[in-house]
């Protein structure tokens, strides 16, 4: 395989390697050109031979390739750099397009400096990979780079990478990846433990720096620590003054991303400042308060009133979640006195202390006569209506069948029952029962006689009014065995 001759054929190819700077000048490829028409003249008569003995036109250049020298494979494609730092340079490539019939032992890998053509080898044996990592380079140069393919042809003309390569760390710069739930204000208790993550990104390891409300934070109460990956805010026991816009740098070299997260540290409210009783009248408390001095770091949500007879000394709630700072305490007992409360409430709670009225709220005993209001006396009197219809059925005969319906009306109507127009009566044939409203007529056992038109009748002192459907009663046929 040509695999194995391959370390006797890289003495010839480091030979062509410390040429290579001679036919790597632009002007070389003009220069080499009228040879290169030379073999194709040459092969033109091959060409034309070959149709001539009846070959095909693809046999032609093969056999012309037999009796001639190998040729060198084309240039190696697309070189690109995959990697790059301070020390080391790393180039991929795509194997050349055509190869020919003398196949390719590997590449060799040439470097200079921007400027010159002092050309290095950069490995001493050919590579068979389509990737090479240069090594033990010094920061700061300017790289030019080509691949040239090595086969018992010579070597290919040179694939080279487009631009010079600056030999130095490649520089990520540095983003805070800032999670969704902290982007919004967070909103903590008083004696809350605090553990906020962010993760960044930076190549080198960036340096990380915390400010809260545009000063160094204090480490007594604020805990920074920082990894290559993220920085991790630590407070054991949150506390009112921790509250502030906290915000994050990381920064490499000149490069620099800012994000600020505000935290907010909420705990109960005070009570209100002051309540007092404004009026009194009827069975009606007027109270009015001011807003807490202390609303526990966040907005109030309400407050909570109270009140207290007297004699008993028991508080009830009246208004809860109760908005403004003014209120009416209706439906207080004639002769009582009353004490009043109002607490405060935020997103935490309700205040563990309350404003209490000074003034007692006495409701006066009045001579008021409760008159109750004269109704007139409603008519009730309905004529019959069926709120439910009688629905046409079919029976069979020997099988009992009921028929129903529905009526209401004041007073109670007399409920009738008619066959083909013709009152029923106490036929024991027949079960009729009416019980609140519903109306029913059982037909038991039922012949092919009992087939017809049933009505219900509903009579009272308002009218009356009928329902009626039809009855079908039919006869079953058993096949006669005999006439099979």
């Amino acid at each position: 395989m040509p695999g194995k001759p391959a370390p006797i054929k890289k003495s010839p190819a480091k030979k062509a390697a410390e040429k290579a700077p001679e036919p790597v000048p632009v002007e070389v490829p003009p220069a080499e050109a009228p040879p290169a028409e030379a073999p194709s003249a040459e092969a033109a008569p091959a060409e034309a031979a070959a149709p001539a003995e009846g070959a095909p036109a693809e046999a032609a250049p093969a056999a012309a390739a037999e009796g001639s020298p190998p040729v060198p494979t084309s240039a190696p494609l697309e070189v690109s750099v995959e990697d790059v730092n301070d020390s080391s340079l790393t180039i991929k490539w795509k194997t050349p397009e055509t190869i020919g019939d003398s196949g390719l032992d590997g590449y060799t890998i040439e470097y200079c400096k921007d400027g010159t053509t002092d050309w290095v080898t950069a490995q001493e044996e050919l590579t068979p990979a389509n990737r090479f990592c240069i090594k033990n380079l010094t920061a700061g140069d300017l790289l030019r780079v080509r691949v040239v393919a090595v086969n018992p042809g010579g070597r290919s003309e040179p694939g080279t990478l487009a631009e010079p390569v600056p030999i130095r760390e490649i520089v990520d710069r540095p983003k805070i990846r800032m999670p969704r739930n902290l982007r919004a204000q967070i909103v903590k208790q008083v004696g809350d433990q605090i553990n906020l993550v962010i993760p960044f990104l930076g190549k080198p390891k960036p340096v990380v720096s915390w400010l809260k409300d545009g000063q160094p934070l204090d480490m007594k109460r604020v805990n920074i620590r920082n990894s290559d990956k993220d920085s991790i805010m630590f407070i054991r026991t949150a506390q009112r003054e921790d509250s502030g816009v906290y915000e994050m740098s990381v920064k490499v070299d000149s490069f620099e991303d800012k994000a600020t997260l505000t935290l907010q540290i909420v705990e109960l409210p005070g009570p209100p400042t002051s309540v007092k009783l404004v009026d009194t009248w009827g069975f009606n408390a007027a109270l009015e308060w001011t807003a807490p001095k202390d609303n526990g770091n966040t907005e109030i949500t309400g407050y909570t009133v109270q009140k207290a007879d007297r004699k008993t000394g028991e508080w009830f709630t009246v208004l809860d979640h109760y908005h403004r700072l003014t209120a009416t305490v209706s439906d207080l007992i004639m002769g009582n006195s009353y004490s009043f409360r109002v607490f405060s409430e935020n997103q935490v709670g309700i205040s563990e202390s309350c404003a209490i009225t000074k003034d007692v709220a006495t409701i006066q005993k009045t001579g008021i006569v409760y008159k109750p209001p004269e109704y007139p006396e409603h008519d009730f009197s309905e004529a019959p209506k069926f709120t439910t219809q009688l629905s046409d059925r079919a029976a069979t005969v020997g099988y009992t069948t009921k028929l129903l319906c529905s009526v209401r009306g004041s007073p109670k109507p007399k409920i009738e029952w008619l066959k083909n127009q013709m009152i029923i009566g106490d036929d024991p044939k027949f079960r009729q029962i009416s019980n609140q409203g519903i109306c029913s007529l059982e037909i038991r056992k039922p012949c092919s006689f009992d087939g017809g038109v049933y009505t219900c009748r509903a009579k009272n002192t308002q009218g009356e009014a009928t329902v009626s459907c039809k009855l079908e009663v039919k006869q079953i046929i058993i096949p006669d065995e005999r006439g099979k």
